[in-house]
């Protein structure tokens, strides 16, 4: 048995220059946590403080003998999301809040409709300090955003773009893939 160990203890920080990437399903999908994301990757921009909340949802049935004894539970479903708030009112942000074919133009200047057309699915990366020189990348390959929170134009509070990603399970049968490595030199 192994002791305690504090150097597995951590918070999770966002890592410099971008935390939370997407993009289109048909993008190589990174299989470690250090090697730079392939193109087609964008950075959504900053996130709240609040950070990131990964749910695991899961519902059981039980089996019962006759009289009464339950001699079997069996997992019914199973279903995983990603929450977060994007603080950035960027187009790559947007895109994923309204859809991509509803967000037009480039930089500052943005036009984007509001309508009930479904969102695609696309590959999303978080990218996680951890304590000890160590990083970790969770990657949806399947994901898309389900929900989407009010947002509030308030003075002194930025304007959040709250979302909950639904992350569908890939060919493997597989919802996030993590990987956690010791970085040097960073």
């Amino acid at each position: 048995m192994s002791p305690n160990d504090v150097t597995n203890v951590s918070v999770g920080r966002p890592k410099a220059g971008g935390a939370v990437f997407v993009a289109p399903t048909t993008a190589a999908l990174p299989t470690d946590a250090v090697a730079p994301l392939g193109e087609g990757f964008e950075n959504v921009g900053y996130c709240s403080e609040d950070g990131l909340t990964n749910s695991v949802s899961t519902e059981s049935s039980s089996i019962k003998a006759w009289g009464g004894e339950e001699v079997l539970n069996i997992q019914t479903s199973r279903s995983e999301t990603f929450a977060f708030a994007m603080i950035e009112t960027n187009e790559a942000a947007l895109k994923q809040v309204y859809g991509v074919d509803n967000v037009s133009g480039s930089g500052s200047n943005l036009s984007i409709l509001h309508n009930s057309k479904l969102k695609s699915n696309h590959i999303w990366v978080f990218e996680i300090l951890l304590a000890e020189d160590r990083v970790k990348r969770i990657v949806v390959p399947c994901g898309k955003i389900t929900s989407v929170d009010d947002i509030v134009y308030k003075d002194g509070d930025p304007i959040k773009y709250g979302v909950t990603l639904s992350a569908l399970p890939d060919q493997a049968g597989n919802t996030a893939y993590e990987y956690i490595a010791e970085i040097l030199g960073e």
